[in-house]
């Protein structure tokens, strides 16, 4: 199982033309197909006027989450080259849109393929790609007399706080990368009166 995986961090865009056609590319950062979801209908609202919205995405550290759509397109001519950019900068959690606007002349399935591809390549040049550390999240229920003591363990392992909510008792939802859940879970188990669930 592989702890670490690149990803990118900001929404990027790029653009190449052929023949008329323009081919406007899109890559965001995503976490679930719920995200990219809701991306995918507002580029359909903004460029309405687009032929083809096609793309593809890969999610999850392994890359075991992926999606190509041609959208009307001659098949494995949009979506595929647009994965292969993905694939060949071993990316995860990152959706990649290619809007096409037509321009009346027909590409050819070895022009579609290479304004997809150069496109998506367009895109992905301008992204900052980061290597991001695995994690598992977890929810701690603790009494309010210890949070002092859990919220300097937070500081001190620099744990990212998804939720916490402060009552008695207290619950905390954190990120916690995987090569650090031995030492963390050792540190928390040594405390009393704190109930841990994934």
């Amino acid at each position: 199982m592989k702890s670490n995986y690149l990803t990118i961090t900001a929404a990027t865009e790029g653009i190449y033309k052929e023949k008329g056609s323009r081919f406007l590319a899109f890559a965001f950062p995503v976490n679930t197909v719920e995200e990219i979801q809701r991306l995918l209908q507002r580029l359909k609202k903004e460029h309405h006027k687009a032929r083809h919205h096609c793309y593809a995405y890969i999610l999850n550290p392994q890359g075991n989450e992926y999606r190509v759509f041609d959208d009307g397109e001659p098949k494995h001519s949009a979506g595929d080259p647009i994965m292969g950019q993905l694939r060949a900068r071993d990316l995860t959690n990152v959706l990649l849109v290619v809007v096409r606007y037509f321009g009346g002349t027909k590409l050819g399935i070895g022009g579609l393929i290479s304004a997809y591809r150069n496109a998506a390549i367009s895109a992905l040049n301008r992204a900052k790609i980061v290597k991001k550390e695995q994690t598992d999240t977890w929810v701690l229920t603790y009494p309010y007399s210890k949070m002092d003591i859990i919220l300097n363990l937070v500081k001190q392992q620099d744990l990212d706080i998804i939720e916490h909510a402060i009552d008695d008792p207290c619950k905390i939802k954190l990120d916690i990368p995987l090569s650090k859940q031995p030492l963390i879970m050792g540190k928390l188990e040594a405390i009393p009166g704190i109930e841990m669930e994934p």
